[in-house]
C-alpha cells in the first residue's frame, strides 16, 4: 500500500512538473485610446492545449502598443505611442504573478515609437513619426536614463501620402549583437548601425544602408536562424525582398510577393517571423486581405510560397509563435481580439483551433517564461 502511495505521489509530481514546463507567459501590448484597455496584459498560456487565463494587467498605461523583456525576464520596456507626447517606459515585472510594476518612463525624444529592443546595456527604440532612432540606458534598479543618443533619418518617398518624411518602422539586432538594422519606410531604405553597447554617446555608428524599390515601404524584417540571410517584409506594395547578410552588409538576392496571385483590393503588409526550427517564414497582411502568408525556407534561403490562409479578423498587426512551435497566434487591431492557430510542424500550416482572447486593440504579443 505505502510503494502504490509512493508511485501515484510521483507520477502526481512529474505530471505537475510535466504541465508546468509547457505554460508560458503571455504578455499583449494594446492601444488604448480606441477602446477601454488598461495598457499591457499578462496570460498564462498553455502550449499542451492552446488554451489561457487572464493573470494581471497594468493600469492606466497609455499605449503600449510595442514590448520587450530583458532577457532576465525581470524587466519589460514598452513604448507610449502618444504623437509629440510620446514616452518610453520601464516596467518591473513578476513572471510568476504576471504582475507588471511601473518603474519609470523618458521623452522618447520623437513622435510615435513603434518598436523597441533591449539588451543588458540599452533600451532602443524607432520613432515612426519622429524619423529618428533613440537609445536610453539601463540603470541597474531597471529603471532607463534619458536618451543617450538621438540618430536622425532625412529623405522621402514617391507615396505622398506616407512617404512624405523619414518613418522609421524598426531596430533589430543582428544574431551576434554587433550591428542593429533599421527599416525607414519613409525613404525606402534599410540602415546597418555598428552597435557600441558601452559608448557613452555614439552607440549606433552607421556602417551601411541599402535603397529598396521606390515606393515600397520596408517595415519589419528577420533573420534566418543562421544569420546568413535577411528577410524585408515592405508595407505598401507586398514584397518580400531576400538579402544575403555579412558584417553589416545585405545584399539583394530574391523578392517575391506575400499577395495571392489573384487578390485585388487594398493591403498593407504587417508582420514577420520564422518558425523557431528555422523551417518556414510568415507575414501578415492587412486591409482588405486579412491574411498570413506561409513560405518554406530552401537552403538557398530563397522562399517557396505555400499560399495564404484567411486570419479570421481584422488588422492582423502582430503575430507570435509560441515557444514550443504547436501555435501562432495573431493579434487583431480592429475586431478586438487575439485568434489562436494550430500550427503543423511538419507542413507549416495553419488551422483554427476555435480559441479566441477578446481584448481592446491588441497590437503586440511577446511570450516569457512564467
Amino acid at each position: 500500500m505505502k510503494n502504490s502511495y509512493v508511485v501515484l505521489l510521483s507520477i502526481f509530481i512529474l505530471t505537475s512538473v510535466q504541465a508546468q514546463k509547457n505554460k508560458f507567459n503571455l504578455l499583449i501590448g494594446t492601444y488604448t485610446n480606441s477602446c477601454e484597455s488598461k495598457g499591457i496584459y499578462t496570460y498564462d498560456f498553455d502550449s499542451n492545449t492552446g488554451g489561457f487565463n487572464l493573470k494581471n494587467t497594468t493600469d492606466n498605461v497609455i499605449n503600449p502598443s510595442y514590448l520587450t523583456v530583458s532577457k532576465n525576464n525581470n524587466y519589460v520596456y514598452s513604448v507610449n505611442e502618444n504623437g509629440a507626447e510620446s514616452t518610453v517606459s520601464s516596467f518591473g515585472y513578476n513572471p510568476s504573478s504576471g504582475k507588471l510594476n511601473l518603474i519609470n518612463k523618458q521623452s522618447s525624444k520623437g513622435a510615435d515609437p513603434c518598436y523597441i529592443i533591449n539588451d543588458d546595456k540599452n533600451v532602443i527604440v524607432a520613432n515612426y513619426s519622429g524619423g529618428n532612432i533613440s537609445v536610453f540606458g539601463k540603470n541597474s534598479d531597471g529603471s532607463i536614463t534619458e536618451a543617450k543618443q538621438v540618430v536622425q533619418h532625412y529623405g522621402k518617398g514617391i507615396n505622398v501620402q506616407r512617404q512624405e518624411r523619414p518613418h522609421v518602422h524598426m531596430v533589430y539586432f543582428s544574431p551576434d549583437k554587433k550591428f542593429i538594422l533599421s527599416n525607414d519606410l519613409g525613404n525606402d531604405k534599410v540602415y546597418s548601425y555598428q552597435y557600441n553597447p558601452n559608448a557613452t554617446t555614439e552607440i549606433l555608428k552607421i556602417k551601411d544602408s541599402i535603397s529598396v524599390k521606390s515606393g515600397s515601404g520596408p517595415r519589419h524584417l528577420t533573420f534566418s536562424n543562421d544569420g546568413k540571410f535577411v528577410y524585408l517584409l515592405q508595407e505598401l506594395d507586398g514584397a518580400l525582398t531576400v538579402f544575403s547578410y555579412s558584417n553589416g552588409i545585405l545584399k539583394k538576392i530574391d523578392e517575391t510577393t506575400i499577395l495571392a496571385k489573384d487578390f485585388k483590393g487594398t493591403f498593407s503588409s504587417a508582420d514577420i517571423h520564422i518558425s523557431h526550427d528555422g523551417k518556414f517564414l510568415y507575414a501578415t497582411n492587412r486591409g482588405e486581405a486579412n491574411t498570413i502568408s506561409t513560405f518554406k525556407i530552401l537552403k538557398n534561403g530563397k522562399l517557396l510560397s505555400k499560399g495564404q490562409t484567411s486570419t479570421l479578423g481584422k488588422g492582423p498587426r502582430n503575430f507570435a509563435i509560441d515557444p514550443t512551435g504547436k501555435f501562432l497566434l495573431v493579434a487583431h487591431q480592429y475586431s478586438n481580439d487575439v485568434v489562436v492557430f494550430k500550427r503543423n510542424i511538419t507542413t507549416g500550416s495553419l488551422t483554427d483551433t476555435g480559441k479566441r482572447i477578446a481584448l481592446c486593440s491588441p497590437v503586440c504579443l511577446v511570450f516569457t517564461k512564467n
